[in-house]
């Protein structure tokens, strides 16, 4: 089996040029024949020579010939002078390109500026103007032109009204649904929110109220009992008096007539027990207000000198001292919100009891100057306790020195009374 043998192939395309000179049968010479680097190279989309289709056409003169040579040869040098005017002017062009790519981006940067809301919306203001003409939308107070308005004005006027309209719809609701209640839970609904407590009278005085509209003036016992109530609050005498009158009413067939004449007028006595009810209640609730606010007034003005007699309080404790008596930011065992002096009070009666704790507050509540005199005094027992214990803490000090002078003192003196022996001479010794 003999082996396939592969040879490579290579092919050199050159770029030839075609001389005139040597079309014409003129000499060629050794510069003509230098090939021209400027040219510019060409790619596989440049134009390929035309095409020799002279087999084709056996008419085709030399000269036709000739003619396509010069022609080509004319293309191609225009080609070339192109190219260097091209060359030439470069970095001129290069400079309108950036100029070119400054003016887009100025533009693009207009755009986004427009995007963000800066841009106004051509025909809307006569949309929105209709609406606010037909109360359906509210306008801002800035003054500011409906055609001056930016999509971004557009968009903040559209959530301001939406969030107006929840506001109202919160607002709106509790006032629909008491207005929905019966007369009597709409009288009780704003004693309770006026403060009141005796929910009981109230409900007994109101209970009488419809009790006194229900009496019917056809019927004889009602008759009876309209009259009676009324001469009864009017004051016009015992009840035998009232009694008397009845009977005499009756005698005269005038009992209808005279229940008649007094059923209106009870139906608004007994209107004005109620309403007088409430604007009592309501008295007590701006009388509590008023207290409120000059408990709070006075808190703050004790405390804004930042003493308290003739001890000075820092801003810390000063700005605790009126958040815990102002605030009622604490549950009560009452069902209420106590402030935190009450909700210490309660703390250390109830949840963790220390008697002692308490009892000293009480009593710096109640007598406050024999409680500050008896810890002044306990105050000076612990220094005069104080000062005892250095001087005798001295003394003792002082003692033990004083010993030790006189022990040194009496060992001298043995030490001089005892026998010494005489040092002996040395013969020897230089005189």
């Amino acid at each position: 089996m003999s082996a396939t043998q592969t040879q490579t192939v290579n092919s050199k395309v050159e770029q030839v040029d075609v001389n005139l000179d040597e079309i014409f049968n003129a000499a060629p010479s050794g510069a003509d024949m230098i090939q021209d680097t400027k040219a510019k190279p060409k790619s596989i989309f440049s134009r390929g020579e035309k095409a020799d289709m002279s087999f084709a056409d056996p008419d085709v003169s030399d000269v036709d010939d000739l003619d396509a040579k010069v022609e080509e040869t004319t293309e191609e040098t225009t080609n070339e002078t192109t190219e260097e005017v091209k060359a030439e002017s470069k970095p001129e062009v290069a400079e309108d390109i950036l100029d070119s790519l400054d003016n887009v981006e100025d533009e693009e940067e207009t755009k986004k500026e427009e995007k963000r809301g800066r841009k106004s919306i051509n025909g809307i203001s006569d949309v929105f103007g209709k609406l606010i003409k037909d109360d359906k939308i509210v306008p801002f107070d800035d003054d500011k032109a409906l055609e001056e308005y930016s999509a971004k004005d557009w968009e903040e006027l559209i959530e301001a009204n939406l969030e107006e309209k929840a506001n109202q719809v919160r607002r709106e609701t509790p006032k629909q649904f008491f207005q929905s209640l019966p007369q009597e839970l709409q009288i009780a609904a704003k004693y309770v929110a006026d403060g009141g407590k005796d929910l009981k009278g109230l409900f007994s005085t109101l209970s009488q109220v419809e009790q006194h509209k229900e009496l019917n003036i056809k019927k004889a016992g009602d008759q009876e009992k309209i009259i009676t109530e009324y001469l009864s609050a009017t004051g016009y005498g015992t009840a035998e008096d009232i009694q008397e009158e009845i009977e005499i009413w009756k005698d005269l067939g005038k009992l209808e007539s005279q229940a008649s004449k007094f059923k209106p007028k009870l139906d608004k006595m007994q209107e004005k027990v109620v309403a007088r009810k409430l604007q009592e209640q309501e008295l007590k609730k701006k009388q509590q207000e008023n207290a409120s606010q000059a408990y709070m007034k006075n808190v703050y003005e004790t405390l804004k000198e930042g003493k308290l007699g003739d001890i000075k309080v820092d801003r810390k404790t000063q700005a605790m001292l009126y958040n815990g008596l102002v605030q009622p930011n604490y549950p009560s065992v009452s069902g209420t919100n106590t402030n935190l002096l009450g909700h210490l009070l309660e703390k250390y009666q109830f949840v963790e009891p220390n008697y002692g704790l308490i009892s000293e507050a009480l009593w710096l509540l109640q007598d406050p100057v024999a409680y500050k005199a008896k810890i002044m005094d306990k105050g000076a027992q612990k220094s005069v306790e104080k000062t005892v214990r250095k001087l005798k803490s001295e003394q003792t000090n002082a003692g033990g020195a004083s010993l030790g002078v006189q022990a040194r003192d009496e060992e001298s003196k043995k030490t001089s009374s005892k026998r010494k022996i005489q040092r002996p001479t040395n013969i020897f010794k230089r005189i």
